[in-house]
């Protein structure tokens, strides 16, 4: 596979729709941020971090810290597996494997939501194939158990030939479960609890300001990468637009020119759009944040909403593949519209641009420095204090580690 992304040079970039989607005192914050990032521009600054971040190439390669970080972070906190909008109905259901967890997500005949392992009680087979669906049952392939939106064990073909059980105690393990924000949180460890309230904290109101409940999915595509830590990377800092994006990003956003706020394990990233530079001697104040701020909703561990304060957004969530160098990309593209016949092929252009441009471009060179930090044996990779995002991600990792670890585990290496 080739490692140097090559340079895309599209003939059309895709238009960036504004939306009325903010108001109340979320658009007093999103004018705020507009105000901070136009001192920025005039000023060539960036928001800093107090100082550089150097972090340890092992952490990006050691395989038993990747089986750690599986076990004790993505087992053991609320992952946002589904979007709520992905469900739309009674009776539909997503399956898909979350870090090596086969997962099924239903919103039963009552709207409520459940999740659980996509395993039949009767000899494991897996009883959904990853995607969506619609049904009133859950039916394995291998020998027809039926189980309903709930998990409760429903049906058992020949059950008179198979003999005397307990069907209560087959139904399919149940896995934490909360809705929120227009989202689907899932704990991949049964037998842990799942506050959301307290997970989320003063980073909700800024979820709850996409209105995602309100969106509809046009696409969903799966997008392989490397670690996924050094996947996460790319969408915590436009420090690389200007060099790595010259005819794609770096067109519409400007490079280096970026604010930062932290809520708790969270973060939000936004970027000056070069339509804020044009407008920079017009009243700040009266200007449409949508149009002027590229922004940056990043949801711990890796789910990142870019532009969702437009009519198009895209929704990508980054989890770990089979081996440390490995990870896998749910990229999604929603809209604040119905999907029509008349804006399907500008919402295709927009899809495949951002398919391309974060593949082709940030992903490919992502294996390029997943093979460079495995040649690079106690050396560290050094984060500016330009790239305040990067390093609060690395930061909470680490944090979360240590908050949760068990004997036997390792924790990552520090400089």
């Amino acid at each position: 596979m080739n490692e140097i992304a090559p340079v895309l040079q599209p003939e059309v970039l895709p238009e960036y729709v504004a939306s009325p989607v903010l108001d109340g005192e979320a658009r007093e914050e999103a004018v705020r941020m507009m105000i901070r990032l136009a001192e920025h521009v005039r000023n060539k600054t960036t928001d800093q971090a107090d100082d550089n971040w150097y972090e340890p190439v092992e952490n990006y390669y050691d395989e038993e810290l990747f089986k750690a970080e599986i076990d004790l972070l993505f087992k053991r906190i609320p992952l946002p597996l589904a979007l709520s909008a992905e469900l739309p109905g009674k009776n539909t259901y997503k399956a898909m494997d979350a870090a090596g967890v086969p997962v099924i997500i239903t919103r039963d005949a009552k709207g409520e939501v459940h999740a659980m392992l996509n395993i039949c009680r009767h000899r494991g087979a897996l009883i959904c194939g990853d995607g969506y669906g619609e049904s009133r049952a859950l039916t394995c392939p291998y020998h027809a158990w039926s189980y309903g939106m709930n998990g409760e064990l429903r049906g058992i073909y020949g059950e008179s030939t198979f003999g005397e059980f307990d069907k209560s105690e087959r139904g399919l393990v149940q896995l934490p479960v909360a809705e929120a924000a227009g989202l689907i949180f899932v704990c991949l460890t049964p037998d842990l609890e799942i506050d959301i309230d307290s997970w989320l904290g003063d980073f909700k109101p800024v979820l709850e300001a996409l209105k995602l409940d309100e969106c509809y999915v046009f696409s969903s595509r799966q997008m392989p990468g490397p670690n996924w830590k050094v996947v996460i990377e790319g969408f915590l800092e436009g420090y690389h637009f200007a060099s790595l994006h010259p005819n794609t990003v770096f067109k519409t956003n400007l490079s280096n020119t970026a604010i930062f706020d932290g809520f708790g394990a969270h973060e939000r990233v936004a970027f000056a759009l070069r339509t804020l530079e044009k407008d920079i001697d017009e009243d700040i104040e009266s200007l449409d944040p949508s149009s002027h701020v590229g922004s940056i909703i990043w949801l711990f561990p890796g789910m990142s909403f870019a532009g969702g304060w437009r009519e198009r957004m895209t929704c990508a969530f980054v989890l770990p593949g089979k081996t440390v160098g490995e990870s896998m990309t749910e990229q999604r593209v929603l809209t604040r519209k119905p999907i029509t016949e008349e804006n399907r092929a500008d919402l295709e252009t927009f899809r495949d641009f951002f398919y391309d441009v974060t593949y082709e471009e940030d992903y490919l060179t992502g294996y390029g420095v997943q093979k460079g930090v495995s040649n690079m044996s106690g050396t560290t990779q050094i984060y500016g204090r330009n790239e305040p995002g990067v390093q609060y991600a690395h930061k909470t990792i680490n944090r979360l580690m240590k908050e949760n670890h068990q004997p036997g585990y390792p924790l990552p290496r520090e400089a």
